[in-house]
């Protein structure tokens, strides 16, 4: 029998060529430019940390090291401390998860488009009514009726903007969701107010709306970044996930990828991807290697020709000895790169990073002034000076 060892999941990356060791993480709540400055810079600045780089669209963080020292553990407590839950990168796990969310917004955005269609034909009712032709009690009603579709709805399709917000306040930070979300609950608690007071005019349909048009936002978001990683993705699917390995007294064993190791023998049937970047040890066999060069004629392969991870034996059973798995591979190398073209900035995209990070606080104090300016400056009162300062 082989002895198979599965690799240690410490680490995510490995040591590559240029002596250092390389991590990929995957941050699940970063929502702006904003938090990728912060990230970057943060972690850029703990000992031993040569770079590092996090990809907004597949919330990949790549970071390159001092080899051997830092640990993925330290910089995921760092960025815990800061707020952002971190994890090692499976292409797997993170296709699984971007599709949960995927389906949790549009579940939200859903509740939020039923309800904000319901509270807006009450709305119209009242504001036909503004005229006199609808008495006091009736428009009482409505508005109770509102608050009862408009606050559950909110509360349950306002959660990703809200636990985004608590978050980075519970971190000491700002990021977008902290003035939609003081927007949304403010405008939801005023007109509960009003309503109880039994005001003319109310604004959970504003409210609702605001939430319902900002999923739609982050649902496309996310189908978009989801669409931008899918050709990286589909490269990574077309690796094999186990591969039959032949020991030294002939027997054959299948086990997964992770354990290979070079040196081991792999044999591959005809119809079947080669399993590693390798080269063949025993067979002749014609290999459709269009994945890698492009050339849409099989190429022929024999005994101490090269075969790499992806390709897909055509003709006759080989056996390859292994030279790279995995992460070390040429068809992984191709998806690095990829990401890495992905990643470069731009100077238009540099220009966002830098007023994404004033946006949150210039807000706040806007908002602070209208209301302190209305309030001291004027005559309308601190409920309708409020009601600015929400808008």
């Amino acid at each position: 029998m082989v002895e198979l060892a599965v690799p240690p999941a410490s680490r995510s990356g490995g040591s590559e060529k240029d002596g250092a060791d390389h991590f990929h993480l995957v941050v699940d709540n970063v929502t702006c430019p904003s938090c990728i400055k912060r990230i970057e810079e943060g972690v850029t600045s703990l000992p031993g940390v040569l770079a590092a780089r996090l990809n907004l669209s597949t919330k990949r963080l790549s970071v390159a090291t001092e080899k051997d020292a830092v640990d993925v553990a330290e910089i995921q407590s760092f960025l815990a401390g800061k707020g952002f839950h971190a994890m090692p990168f499976d292409p797997r796990q993170a296709a699984a998860g971007q599709d949960r969310q995927a389906r949790d917004l549009l579940w939200r955005m859903a509740v939020a488009g039923f309800a904000t269609a319901n509270v807006m034909l009450l709305s119209v009712s009242v504001w036909s009514g503004h005229d006199g032709s609808m008495g006091e009690a009736t428009r009482a009603l409505f508005h109770w009726v509102s608050a009862l579709i408009a606050v559950p709805a909110v509360a349950y399709a306002g959660q990703p903007f809200f636990r985004s917000a608590v978050e980075a306040i519970s971190a000491k930070r700002l990021n977008m969701d902290v003035p939609i979300s003081l927007a949304v609950i403010l405008a939801m608690a005023m007109s509960f107010y009003r309503t109880w007071a039994g005001e003319a005019h109310i604004y959970f349909d504003a409210g609702l709306m605001l939430v319902f048009f900002l999923l739609i936002g982050r649902y496309l978001d996310r189908r978009m970044r989801g669409q931008v990683t899918a050709t990286a993705q589909n490269l990574l699917a077309l690796r094999a996930l186990s591969a039959t390995v032949v020991g030294a007294d002939g027997t054959r064993q299948t086990c997964p990828i992770e354990a290979l190791r070079p040196g081991m023998t792999v044999a591959v049937a005809v119809g079947e991807r080669i399993p590693v970047d390798g080269a063949v040890l025993d067979g002749r066999s014609e290999v459709d290697t269009s994945l890698i060069t492009g050339e849409s004629l099989p190429q022929g392969v024999g005994a101490g020709d090269p075969v790499y991870a992806g390709t897909v034996n055509l003709a006759g059973p080989l056996q390859v000895t292994v030279g790279a798995v995995d992460e070390d591979t040429v068809l992984s190398e191709i998806v690095r790169l990829m990401e890495a073209a992905e990643q470069r900035r731009s100077r238009y995209v540099a220009l966002a990073d830098r007023v994404a990070k004033i946006y949150a606080p210039v807000v706040h104090i806007l908002a602070a002034a209208t209301l302190l300016g209305w309030w001291g400056l004027s005559s309308i009162g601190f409920e309708a000076s409020l009601m600015n300062a929400v808008a």
